[in-house]
């Protein structure tokens, strides 16, 4: 890793670390009952899709690793339904949201431990799934990231990886705001995303992008699609800019310019010779 590299993940760790992913939806005292469900109802309620693409009632005894937990919320639904569930986050802070929560609701997991995604810390083959909704594009070496989840998942097991989409009405609109209207129209959309969006360095990809990262992978299977987010809609804002983002969704695809870009795909079982 280079130095800048470096330096670049230690300022997501500490934007990251200062506030936890999805923690802003509560007004309520930290690590309390009211706290975590104020932050699980919005966190399904803004994005209702992640239900569906993680299917988080189909891996009951299933050993189960989340790479970049946040505040545990979707950690929180593999739990509840029966995974063997391991879960690792570049924050101290997110493990610290993670046990709480666990503690809370009489609940209990494998192994929580602050990682690097980029160095999983667990053998080859080890997970029946692999899971990571949202983290990757965060790291600098998000291909990197990509194949020690691909490392980790036990031939035969599934992973399920969410990273941005560049092409997206979101990041559109990123680019009006900070390069246009800043009287830089030269900027690019990935200039605009790695200055702007969270913390330093935020990556996103096209679909061809997201289709190269597993070339030469053992993966089989591989279903990548966008989805169309509550932020393309502009869901926090009034009624005419949500009116303008249905009509850009509509020239643009619908789907095909949603922020979520959802990868999902199997391991290839080992190769018997004979």
């Amino acid at each position: 890793m280079t130095a800048n590299s470096e330096q670049i993940k230690s300022q997501v760790k500490e934007y990251w670390n200062e506030e936890t992913c999805g923690t802003w939806a509560s007004g309520k005292e930290k690590f309390t009952r009211e706290y975590f469900e104020e932050i699980e109802k919005d966190r399904y309620e803004v994005s209702p899709e992640i239900k569906a693409f993680a299917d988080f009632d189909s891996y009951k005894g299933k050993k189960l690793l989340e790479v970049g937990i946040g505040a545990g919320t979707d950690f929180l639904q593999w739990v509840r339904g029966g995974a063997v569930a391991y879960g690792i986050d570049l924050t101290e802070e997110a493990v610290r949201h993670i046990k709480h929560r666990l503690t809370l609701y009489n609940l209990n997991a494998e192994q929580i431990i602050v990682a690097d995604c980029e160095n999983l810390p667990f053998d080859d083959d080890f997970f029946d799934i692999v899971y990571s909704f949202g983290v990757i594009h965060h790291t600098p070496d998000t291909e990197k990231a990509m194949h020690e989840i691909i490392r980790v998942c036990r031939p035969g097991g599934r992973c399920k990886v969410m990273i941005y989409h560049r092409h997206s009405i979101l990041t559109y609109l990123f680019w009006v705001r900070h390069a246009l209207l800043k009287l830089r129209p030269w900027k690019s959309l990935s200039w605009v995303l790695y200055h702007h969006m969270e913390s330093i360095g935020t990556k996103a990809y096209t679909k061809n992008e997201a289709l190269k990262m597993l070339d030469g992978q053992p993966v089989e299977n591989i279903r990548i699609k966008p989805v169309l987010t509550y932020y393309d809609k502009l869901g926090r804002f009034g009624k005419f800019p949500q009116i303008c983002a249905k009509a850009l969704a509509v020239l643009l695809g619908g789907d095909n310019a949603g922020w979520f870009l959802t990868i999902e795909f199997d391991k290839k079982k080992h190769q018997h010779s004979s």
